[in-house]
């Protein structure tokens, strides 16, 4: 097993190192930036609009969930560990410069979710029982000519299926587990247990249940966990100035928590800040694409606006809000943070600490709290994810069986050592990203198209005016 680990690790450190993913992604996100002439800038407080106070369509139009639901599934699914542990190891790791490069693959990122979702909406289509199904695997078969589009379409499907199981499933489970058995001394098998219960509750009513219970509990622990974190930085508000100066010149110094030469650590810095970027806001990976495609709306252009603010809020707001905490209380210099989430959890404490010594148990169990319900949203946003992908190979007769099996698995991951596990999801995970990524290059003129047309229309800021069904997939 350790010899099938290393072959894992080193296959996943290619797949997202410095050669492949990383490059292929920004790539991706400043072309598509480019070509839309800075869209998600221009239309950002539109979009926002949108998604949180206009939130549905006026009229009736196809689809299973609203605009703003569609948008509160694809934040269950991002907003996630990534924001509290992996935004605190790339800190930890690459120093306060890593932030700024989170914040450029943020930014970019828009641009990508953006023309995933229009893809997504553009070529989806209804399934067996008059569900929508849209995504990667769709808008590359549909949108791509030849056996080119099937090839591609069938890889992400693929890739996409394992993933849900891992990093979308076992992983976040495990994780939930070792929260509530270091603070609570909760048994892993009675994490389990409930865990499967609740995550059964949801995901067996399928989009519609998944939607409702993502509007309802999304904007709640975003609103929790940021104001926690304002808190903090309200309490240290004199350092902030130099925290944040310090994300600037580090971002092109390079001075590291661990050390090393000065372009070693420059190179590291990018690294860490662009990886841990994608892992959190997802940006290029296909899973906005999915979500966007159940909303109910005949605008694809519309519905891209609304899933580009899922990378603003997910990026520029959570991450830098956990960043920050962590930078102004000085928590990134622990030479020996190895997890992610004790780091904050460590930030928070002493933060809080400094306005009452009383408080400093409050940070650490608001992290712990925090954790477990972002990986359990996570698990459920993934399903769904997952349950698309079963569809575009098999069709609708595979999806309840996947629930079934999905839901199942939730207890695995709650009570066994998934390090293997993990090293597949890794792989799967980055895999799932290179045929979308492909995709999208080859489709970008069909969104320039859409993109054009959409703006075009006088009346397009007036969600209430006529607008032509502009997509003819």
């Amino acid at each position: 097993m350790s010899v099938l680990q290393d072959y894992l690790d080193l296959i996943s450190g290619v797949v997202w190192g410095p050669f492949v993913l990383i490059p292929l992604l920004l790539f991706t996100g400043v072309f598509l930036t480019v070509r839309l002439r800075l869209l998600q800038f221009r239309v950002l407080f539109h979009a926002l609009w949108l998604a949180l106070f206009r939130r549905k369509e006026r009229h009736e139009v196809e689809g299973d969930i609203s605009h703003y639901q569609a948008l509160s599934t694809a934040l269950a699914a991002t907003v996630g560990v990534g924001n509290i542990a992996g935004a605190a190891l790339a800190i930890g790791a690459g120093g306060p410069g890593a932030l700024f490069w989170m914040w450029v693959v943020g930014l970019v990122g828009m641009a990508t979710k953006y023309s995933e979702a229009l893809l997504g909406v553009k070529y989806r289509r209804q399934d067996a029982h008059g569900e929508q199904s849209g995504g990667p695997m769709f808008y590359l078969r549909r949108g791509l000519p030849g056996g080119l589009g099937l090839v591609l379409g069938g890889a992400f499907a693929v890739f996409g299926a394992v993933a849900s199981f891992g990093i979308g499933n076992g992983t976040q489970a495990n994780t939930v587990a070792q929260q509530l058995n270091s603070v609570w001394n909760v048994p892993d098998w009675v994490t389990g247990l409930v865990l499967v219960i609740l995550a059964g509750a949801v995901i067996i009513g399928g989009i519609k249940s998944i939607g409702r219970f993502a509007a309802a509990v999304v904007p709640v622990m975003i609103v929790l966990y940021v104001g926690i974190t304002l808190l903090v930085l309200i309490v240290h508000i004199g350092e902030l100035p130099s925290a944040l100066a310090l994300v600037f010149t580090e971002a092109f110094t390079g001075a590291s928590a661990t050390g090393g030469l000065l372009g070693s650590a420059l190179l590291f810095a990018i690294q860490q800040g662009v990886a841990r970027g994608i892992f959190s806001n997802e940006s290029g990976l296909g899973t906005g694409g999915i979500a966007a495609a159940s909303a109910k709306t005949d605008q694809p252009v519309r519905q891209g606006m609304v899933s580009m603010t899922q990378t603003f809020i997910d990026t520029i707001i959570v991450v830098t809000m956990t960043c920050m905490v962590i930078i102004v209380t000085g928590a990134w210099k622990a030479q020996d943070a190895e997890d992610g989430s004790l780091l904050t959890s460590q930030a928070m404490s002493d933060g809080l600490s400094t306005l009452s010594p009383a408080l400093a148990p409050v940070g650490s169990y608001s992290v712990a709290i925090a954790v477990m319900v972002f990986a359990f949203t996570t698990i459920v946003g993934w399903s769904y994810y997952g349950e698309r992908c079963i569809d575009f190979l098999v069709g609708r007769k595979g999806v309840l069986p996947f629930r079934l099996v999905f839901v199942a698995v939730v207890f695995v991951g709650a009570t066994v050592p998934l390090d293997i596990i993990w090293g597949f999801s890794d792989i799967a995970n980055g895999l799932m990203a290179i045929p979308n990524l492909v995709g999208l290059l080859l489709l970008s003129g069909v969104v320039v198209a859409e993109t054009k047309r959409y703006f075009d229309n006088p009346n397009w800021k007036d969600p209430e005016a006529p607008m032509p069904k502009v997509y003819d997939a």
